[in-house]
């Protein structure tokens, strides 16, 4: 291991896999204890859409970067990877093993890749161009400008992000290059070991489909419309997850209950599909593992390994 490198273990893999339930499970004997990476967890009162851990699970394990702000405070990726890198190492100075988990591939590559923001934009002009275009075209019509420049970005981010498209576009437009060339990296200063878990699609996404129906039943209609009340704008960056915008649409009388739910149901599967080009099967830095009854042995077990590994590297000359 690199001198100064801190050891973090990366739970990742689709929503609904069951990430939060295993890396729980794995801390309470690892001695660990887990940052969150994912992108809606920050923001307090939205916990029924996001399936937050509970009250319960979080007595017994420590999470971070859970309920840090209120969904009206847009948290940028740079501001994230600070937190999220003050944590990591607030967590290994107490003697304990940082997890990092989540399903926001943008969030953990640029904490294990160490990314450096680019260039910020000032084309104030491009950018009031591209929402106009948006407004009167569609967000699709921005999206496929952002493909055609790099499919590679537009992949990653939902059209209806517009937003993060716009963003894109802009980087593209004052560089001349696509954003995902213009990145830059640094050592992270973190030695990972990547759990990867996954599911054959068809099971994957009947877990989904019962997630959502767990979550109406748990009363996410009223999450959302106490959101409202309170004053949130659903044009605010958080209201845009999958889930709320959908309960939003349906209590502004555009669109039915079951219209919300079969919306939901869909864009969670595109979700689903966008993850697969953060978290690609052939990737050899992932050690990958079906999420069935019982497989945080098999986990526990190779990171163990990898941490005797570690701990071997250390004590080397």
């Amino acid at each position: 291991m690199e001198q100064g490198s801190i050891p973090v273990v990366v739970i990742l893999g689709p929503t609904a896999v069951g990430k939060s339930e295993i890396a729980i499970l794995l801390a309470e004997t690892l001695d660990a204890e887990i940052v969150s990476a994912d992108s809606r967890l920050l923001y307090r009162g939205m916990d029924i859409g996001t399936a937050k851990p509970t009250v319960e699970q979080r007595r017994r394990i420590p999470h971070h970067l859970i309920d840090r702000a209120d969904p009206d405070d847009t948290w940028s990726l740079v501001r994230y990877s600070t937190a999220a890198k003050d944590a990591l190492h607030a967590i290994h100075s107490r003697g304990r093993l940082p997890m990092l988990v989540g399903g926001t591939g943008q969030y953990l590559m640029a904490i294990l890749e160490g990314w450096e923001p680019p260039p910020k934009p000032e084309n104030h002009e491009f950018r009031r161009a591209m929402a106009t275009l948006a407004e009167h075209e569609g967000p699709e019509a921005l999206h496929h400008r952002l493909r055609a420049v790099d499919p590679q970005t537009a992949n990653r981010i939902d059209y209806r992000n517009v937003r993060r498209v716009i963003r894109a576009l802009e980087i593209h437009h004052i560089t001349g290059r696509p954003p995902s060339e213009v990145r830059r990296k640094k050592p992270s200063g973190l030695l990972d070991y990547r759990v990867g878990l996954q599911l054959p699609r068809p099971q994957l996404y009947a877990r989904i489909d019962a997630r959502i129906d767990g979550m109406l039943e748990a009363g996410f209609t009223d999450e959302v419309r106490s959101l409202l009340e309170t004053g949130i704008s659903p044009q605010t960056p958080a209201m845009s997850a999958i889930g709320y915008q959908q309960i939003v649409r349906f209590l502004q009388g555009e669109i039915s209950e079951p219209e919300a739910v079969q919306e939901m149901r869909r864009a969670t599967r595109q979700l689903v599909r966008r993850q697969a080009n953060w978290f690609k099967a052939d990737d050899p830095h992932i050690h990958w593992f079906l999420a069935e009854p019982g497989v945080e042995k098999a986990i526990l077990k190779a990171i163990r390994s990898w941490m005797q590994e570690v701990i071997a590297g250390e004590a080397e000359p």
